[in-house]
């Protein structure tokens, strides 16, 4: 039902930054009775912003800077991680998005797309925020980015590997809602996924954690994780299991029981040198401190993160 609206009375409550006005209104209510309300509204103008990925690389680039309303609201800093974003002015989305890019990032983008459009805070804010991405090299850096000066803007502009963003929105360090958006999209869509290229996926889940050292339930911790890697493998990849590597060196080796000398040394820093061979990782299970010491590990080294098996791209 859409619903009929009177205007009855406009005030402007504030015009110092942007436009802040009182709207007096009534209201056709479903049973067709009126009711006289009263609203802010903040009016700032329409924004863009985007998501600037590197498919070889498996980056995105993002910016830092000081936001005082989350200072105001619970951040300690401050300091907010986002995405390259601005007003439109009198700019077309794509236009401005652009200029956007290239004064706070430093990069200069023409293969611009457009992915949606969305009211951010639609209870008291009149924006609607246009979302684009672009691909991004080396060969389009014009300058250091940083903002415009005469707009008191510092910005520090962040390269960081796609899993890493991901699991920043995970653990809170990232908490800009655009940003959030953009990301997800990118994940979705696979906007960073190399195509046809079969990948090298580490399986990690719990091994002897929450076990007892059980040998019942250890081997049913592996017979999960080879159940997902035979997943794995018939989605067009090739998984692999710290554990196919560690076990035989360390029976090889002389280890004669779990948690001994030869385990320690040979269980989890065979997994970690195994990494480095590995394009991503693939979390499943339950709590696992060794686990997920792989899934950061795998951050650090700029490796795509999946949490679950419908993320990872079906290439037969």
């Amino acid at each position: 039902m859409t619903p009929n609206i009177e205007i009855v009375k406009e005030e402007v409550l504030s015009n110092n930054w942007y436009v802040l006005k009182k709207m007096t209104f009534k209201y056709q209510k479903g049973d067709g009775s009126w009711e006289t309300q009263a609203r802010e509204a903040y009016d700032r103008g329409n924004g863009a912003t985007i998501l600037l990925y590197n498919r070889e690389k498996q980056t995105v680039i993002l910016t830092r800077q000081f936001r005082m309303p989350t200072f105001l609201n619970g951040n300690k800093t401050g300091m907010l991680i986002e995405a390259c974003a601005g007003l439109l002015d009198m700019d077309s989305p794509e236009d401005c998005i652009r200029r956007e890019t290239e004064e706070e990032t430093g990069y200069r983008v023409t293969n611009v797309r457009k992915v949606g459009e969305a009211y951010m805070s639609p209870g008291s804010v009149t924006e609607i925020l246009y979302f684009f991405v672009a691909e991004y090299a080396s060969h389009m850096l014009t300058g250091h980015g940083g903002g415009v000066a005469k707009e008191q803007e510092e910005i520090e502009v962040l390269e960081l590997s796609f899993g890493q963003a991901m699991h920043m929105v995970e653990t809170g360090e990232i908490r800009d809602a655009k940003t959030i958006m953009l990301l997800q999209y990118a994940q979705l869509h696979g906007l960073l996924q190399l195509e046809n290229k079969p990948q090298h996926i580490l399986i990690a889940g719990p091994y002897r954690s929450n076990t007892g050292d059980d040998p019942v339930l250890i081997e049913a911790n592996m017979r999960l994780m080879n159940e997902t890697a035979l997943r794995v493998y018939e989605m067009g990849h090739m998984p692999v299991l710290g554990e196919w590597y560690a076990l035989p060196l360390m029976k090889t080796a002389g280890s004669c029981r779990i948690g001994d000398e030869i385990f320690d040394r040979l269980f989890h820093p065979s997994a970690v040198r195994l990494l480095s061979h590995c394009d991503a990782v693939l979390r499943i299970g339950g709590p696992s401190k060794g686990a997920d010491e792989m899934v950061a590990i795998a951050i650090a080294k700029g490796k795509m993160i999946y949490l679950e098996l419908d993320d990872i791209p079906v290439l037969v």
